[in-house]
């Protein structure tokens, strides 16, 4: 053990890269498998043109819709995209699949943002929904918001996040967030929040999927840096959009 000690810090030395067991081995990043019980709205949103797979997350927000992140949605010529149900947990029953065409995306001033709805193309009605917000109580810095995701439970050298197409983990992964700025409008993104805390991040194949806070869908998670562990989660606030998920919904 002396001599493996010493040998790692003669490579550091020298200027190479060296991964402990700590960051080749980091969940959603550093989360737990979720609960059998929760996240059942939880859906996959899979794009593909027949030689490569991208995944995202997605929520049933109403037995019509599912809410999920715009940069989801692969418009290609030559790629399709399902919407996966019964992802969480893996004995929920049969996964469904369904095939969608008309993203509704929300934009303003001619500036789409990363946040998006799909109509389903069938009622689903055996599966529990995310409550969307309670926005006279908003999101505020300090507050914990719980993520999950399908991503990659490891990261690449030098904590680089696997490309997207990594493997899916056996169990959908949580992890517990603190807020550290809230509304923002950032251009080409949208109105967001950040979410951080040590040694815990996002990767491909994780946004899509809900920041929830008192067991509602606060956020929709956007995206994080290159590298894991390096900057905060952004975080579409959906107490922003909530009109218009509702006008598109229906809900009055």
């Amino acid at each position: 053990m002396a001599l493996l000690k010493v040998l790692l810090l003669l490579l550091l030395g020298l200027g190479v890269s060296v991964n402990s067991d700590v960051s080749l081995q980091k969940r959603i990043i550093g989360g737990y498998d979720c609960h059998a019980t929760e996240r059942l709205y939880h859906v996959r949103v899979e794009s593909s043109n027949g030689t490569h797979l991208h995944h995202c997350g997605g929520s049933l927000i109403h037995s019509w819709w599912i809410l999920t992140a715009a940069h989801c949605w692969a418009f290609e010529p030559g790629w399709t995209n399902e919407i996966v149900i019964n992802v969480h947990p893996r004995t929920a029953g049969e996964q469904r699949r369904m095939i969608q065409q008309a993203p509704v995306i929300y934009t303003q001033g001619g500036q789409q943002h990363d946040i998006m709805l799909l109509a389903l193309e069938r009622s689903i009605t055996d599966v529990p929904l995310a409550p969307l917000p309670d926005c006279r109580h908003k999101i505020r810095v300090g507050h914990v918001v719980q993520l999950a995701g399908e991503g990659a439970t490891t990261t690449g050298p030098n904590n680089q996040r696997l490309p997207p197409g990594a493997a899916i983990p056996p169990h959908l992964q949580c992890v517990d967030m603190r807020v550290v700025r809230t509304s923002l409008n950032v251009p080409t993104r949208g109105h967001v929040l950040y979410a951080a805390a040590p040694n815990k991040d996002i990767c491909y194949g994780d946004p899509g999927g809900a920041a929830m806070h008192n067991h509602m869908i606060y956020g929709v998670i956007s995206l994080g840096g290159a590298n894991a562990c390096e900057s905060p989660v952004t975080i579409l606030n959906v107490c922003e959009y909530k009109d218009w998920i509702r006008t598109t919904l229906g809900i009055h």
